[in-house]
């Protein structure tokens, strides 16, 4: 990025989010330099005023859309410029652009395009009749047009050159960049969504009946709708339109050009018409398609990466001997027995259900490897059969201090296939990889799930629908984010989970591994600089994050970055004491006046960070761990019955409701209406992933494997009336179906009971001409 042009863009985006220009400079200037967004919201908040990873990180991506902006910007200049057709008054224009689409509707007419009904009738020499018509002074068009008739040219008639001159009216009109931008508002603020199903397609659509006659304001429709009814569109089930009513945008553009009430204007009228019909409202109806989709998947990426962060930062067991389980019938449960640093000591298959049935065996065996290697728990998979060995490892007898736990099992499949398994055990096969990382879920899920493709971790919505660019930008910020804050310790960690370490790269995690093979564990983080490839800004952005327990010095252990380590010494020196008396002792580190110690670089902030951190180092900032267990003898959905209550685990969150496993292989749906007791406008204010609730069975449908859940305290009982302010105008719908309705990924929605009562036109018209004067 230009200098220039970000000292330009530093003042747009401080007043775009009210911030102050220094600390958006400062913002930028770090970024420029190779921080890393963890690294700027945790050491530099005196330059940046405590600003929070989400702020830095949209300071981040406006600036890189602000320089494509001025990409496109320099490169409209460059065609138009080799044309001969930049003039003073067009340049000022494109450089007051402030949107793409501003500058794509600048660059419209001189954008080269094939030949058109317009250039055709050009080429006829009509341009002088259509700018006749245009002006619209008094004059008979037909007469004129008369002049204008030459076979030789391909005008045969008058009709034939009438219809020439509209066409190149119609495309005026269409590249005019105060119309486009005119009927775009309008597309927005009275555009609908209209879906409806392709002829023969109802019985091979059945998953999206719902949108088969569907009509939404589509500045309304929500992410998971949007992408829902795409989706059915894409796989050649539906059929969708997005255009506001015909009459209102014709009448607008006629009351930009239209200035006589004479022949002249009559055929503006036409033209214009054909403009719309054939020109803008195709291009703007792609135009607003393609806005409305980025729009969906940014919310949908946002839902993805809030999920994923509190899957990754679920309570860890922590190092502990574990037994781990990945459950089968047919082909029996593979066994693992992992040491408290996860390295993998034993495996084994048991067979304790049908069709071998050896219960005996199986139990004697479990046993017995408990006791060889001092299992101090046991995770299960709660895939196939998982209830059902849980059930099995409960019954036989263990030792009460063994902790008994069931794992999402959601992409380990996806693990144990991949280089990163092939490469730890080239000699094991899926089934045993498959189940380490069960086991090693249940230990830390942060540092297991980092070697996972995060899509396939099964918190997110249409991720195969979105922008995969844009997804994959979003969930690696999300896993760097949640990796950083929690800490890694350098000499025990995976080079999978060391990559996404502020300022290290694959290669340098590749690098740290191979150095600590090869040499044997870090004793400090200095020597970390004796890593190959490893320098100085590398070190700046890691070393702080990096833990080593065991070293020397004491703050190595501790989220202190070594370029304060001088400070924490001078307050030591100051107390008379040493630097592990300070981390130790409360009445020691109260005594201190940090106001002493503020200086240029250093100020309270970053002071009372390294006081928090005395008082805790290292500290996990995930929750403590606490054993959870679904409702005995509830195995199947079967077992499901309306009205039971059942402990569940919340496992995706949505924008429609969220679903909860209680153990049954099929996790249920609570629907957002049914989330609580109250008006509910965004499920995340009440649940996340991984939280334990309480639900009540609401609905059973065993042939489609659908689960209707409620979190209500009388989830039968009426529902909650929704406000008035939360009631879509026009031709939304009127609001959802109580209880747990059809939004489950693939066919959102219920259909509208009827429609509120229709403005007429000429309201809708005083409206849009009020709401252009203003």
């Amino acid at each position: 990025m230009d200098q220039e042009n970000i000292a330009r863009w530093v003042e747009q985006i401080a007043k775009e989010f009210s911030l102050q220009i220094k600390t958006v400079k400062a913002v930028a200037t770090l970024l420029q330099e190779g921080s890393t967004i963890p690294f700027i919201a945790r050491y530099r908040k005196e330059m940046t005023d405590s600003m929070d990873e989400v702020m830095i990180a949209n300071i981040r991506d406006r600036l890189e859309q602000l320089d494509e902006l001025d990409k496109r910007r320099e490169a409209i200049i460059s065609s138009i410029e080799k044309q001969g057709k930049l003039t003073v008054e067009l340049m000022q224009s494109i450089v007051a652009a402030e949107t793409l689409a501003e500058l794509e509707d600048i660059y419209l007419p001189f954008k080269p395009k094939r030949k058109t009904r317009a250039s055709v009738a050009k080429e006829k020499g009509l341009e002088p009749l259509a700018q006749k018509i245009l002006e619209q002074e008094k004059f008979d068009p037909e007469e004129f047009a008369k002049s204008f008739i030459d076979s030789e040219k391909g005008v045969a008639n008058l009709q034939e050159a009438l219809e020439g001159a509209r066409d190149i009216i119609a495309e005026w009109v269409s590249e005019n960049p105060d119309t486009r931008k005119r009927v775009r508002e309008l597309f927005w603020s009275e555009g609908t969504l209209d879906a409806k199903v392709l002829k023969g397609k109802e019985g091979e659509g059945q998953k999206y009946k719902d949108y088969f006659e569907w009509k939404e304001p589509i500045a309304q429709t929500p992410s998971h709708r949007l992408l829902a009814m795409r989706r059915g569109e894409k796989e050649g089930i539906l059929a969708l339109d997005i255009f506001p009513p015909e009459e209102m945008a014709i009448g607008s553009i006629e009351r930009q050009f239209v200035k006589s009430d004479n022949a002249a204007g009559e055929q503006m009228k036409l033209a214009i018409k054909d403009s719309y019909k054939r020109l803008l409202r195709p291009s703007l109806e792609t135009e607003i398609r393609m806005e409305s989709k980025m729009k969906a998947d940014e919310e949908a990426i946002k839902v993805f990466a809030d999920n994923l962060k509190e899957l990754l930062l679920a309570a860890p067991l922590g190092q502990k001997n574990v037994l781990a389980l990945d459950p089968g019938f047919r082909t029996g449960c593979k066994v693992v027995c992992l040491d408290r640093q996860g390295k993998l000591l034993h495996h084994d298959v048991i067979y304790p259900h049908e069709p071998q049935r050896e219960t005996a065996r199986s139990a004697a065996l479990i046993k017995s490897l408990c006791d060889k290697y001092e299992i101090e728990a046991v995770s299960i998979g709660n895939g196939t059969a998982g209830r059902e060995t849980e059930a099995f490892v409960k019954a036989i007898g263990l030792n009460n201090k063994i902790v008994i736990v069931m794992v999402n099992e959601s992409g380990a499949s996806v693990y144990s296939a991949s280089d990163v398994a092939r490469e730890e055990f080239p000699d094991k096969d899926v089934t045993v990889r498959g189940a380490v990382s069960i086991g090693r879920r249940l230990m830390d899920p942060l540092a297991e799930l980092v070697k996972i493709d995060a899509k396939s971790i099964g918190v997110g919505q249409y991720q195969h629908d979105v922008d995969q660019t844009k997804l994959k930008h979003g969930l690696d910020d999300t896993v760097m984010s949640c990796v950083n804050s929690v800490g890694v310790e350098v000499n025990t960690a995976s080079k999978e989970l060391l990559s996404y370490v502020s300022g290290l790269s694959p290669a340098l995690a590749k690098n740290i591994v191979e150095y600590r093979n090869q040499n044997g564990p870090f004793k400090d983080r200095e020597s970390l600089m004796k890593v190959a490839r490893l320098g100085e800004k590398a070190y700046e952005q890691a070393a702080g994050f990096l833990r080593i327990q065991q070293a020397e010095n004491p703050l190595d252990a501790s989220s202190v970055h070594p370029e304060r380590y001088a400070l924490v010494q001078q307050m030591a020196t100051d107390l008379g004491c040493g630097v592990k008396d300070l981390m130790t002792s409360a009445a020691l580190r109260k005594q201190l006046d940090l106001q002493k110690y503020v200086s240029e670089k250093v100020g309270l902030p970053t002071l009372n960070d390294i006081i928090k951190e005395l008082e805790k180092p290292g500290r996990d900032p995930r929750k403590e761990f606490e054993v959870f267990s679904f409702t005995d003898g509830v195995n199947s959905i079967g077992d499901l019955k309306l009205g039971m209550r059942l402990p569940g685990i919340v496992t995706n969150v949505t924008a429609f409701g969220a679903f909860v496993d209680v153990g049954v292989h099929q996790d249920g749906l609570v629907h957002i209406s049914h989330l609580a007791d109250k008006f509910v406008k965004d499920p995340k204010e009440v649940v996340t992933v991984q939280q334990k609730v309480m639900v009540t069975v609401v609905e059973v449908d065993v042939p489609r494997k659908r689960v209707g859940l409620s979190m209500k305290s009388d989830p039968f009982g009426q529902p909650e009336p929704t406000p008035k302010a939360a009631s879509p105008k026009g031709n939304a719908p009127k609001g959802k179906k109580s209880g747990p309705g059809p939004d489950r990924g693939g066919n959102g929605g219920s259909r509208p009971k009827e429609k509120e009562k229709e403005l007429s036109m000429e309201e809708k018209l005083a409206m849009l001409v009020s709401k252009f004067k203003k």
